[in-house]
């Protein structure tokens, strides 16, 4: 009989709703701050930072979920993600991060969407955690922009 896998996420938020990432995806968690614009890149790319000598590419994860862009408050934060594959971190702007938890496969929804939406490809699942429903982030998706079936 297999065991219960419970894996930890972090909380964000992007227009006030709930959202996990995994957090095996994250490097670090900083404070918003200058992003260098790079011509021509998507519009969901703000640019890159220098992050300890290292120039990281930054993308709003609003833009990237085709959610409007907002003001960038004092909780507004980049997280620096890492894909085992792809090696170089990538920058996420996010509204707010709020805590880590740890949900068992048990409490996700897996969505049924047809697999042809983008939207599909973008999330795992609703994470039921209290009285709140989380919308798990596929993050390979949403960095590489490929589908990824596990």
């Amino acid at each position: 009989m297999a065991a219960e896998v419970s894996k930890q996420y972090i909380i964000i938020y992007l227009n006030n709703i709930p959202h996990a990432i995994e957090i095996k995806y994250i490097e670090s968690i900083i404070v918003m701050q200058n992003i260098t614009r790079i011509p021509k890149a998507q519009s969901y790319f703000k640019g890159v930072i220098n992050l300890r000598g290292d120039v990281v590419p930054v993308m709003s994860l609003r833009l990237r979920l085709k959610m409007d862009e907002c003001d960038y408050t004092n909780s507004t934060r980049i997280i620096i993600l890492k894909l085992e594959e792809h090696g170089a971190p990538v920058g996420v702007i996010v509204d707010a991060v709020k805590e880590v938890i740890s949900l068992d496969d048990s409490d996700i929804e897996k969505l049924s969407y047809d697999e042809t939406e983008e939207k599909a490809s973008n999330s795992l699942g609703i994470g039921k955690y209290k009285d709140e429903l989380i919308s798990i982030l596929n993050v390979p998706s949403i960095i590489g922009g490929e589908k990824k079936n596990d």
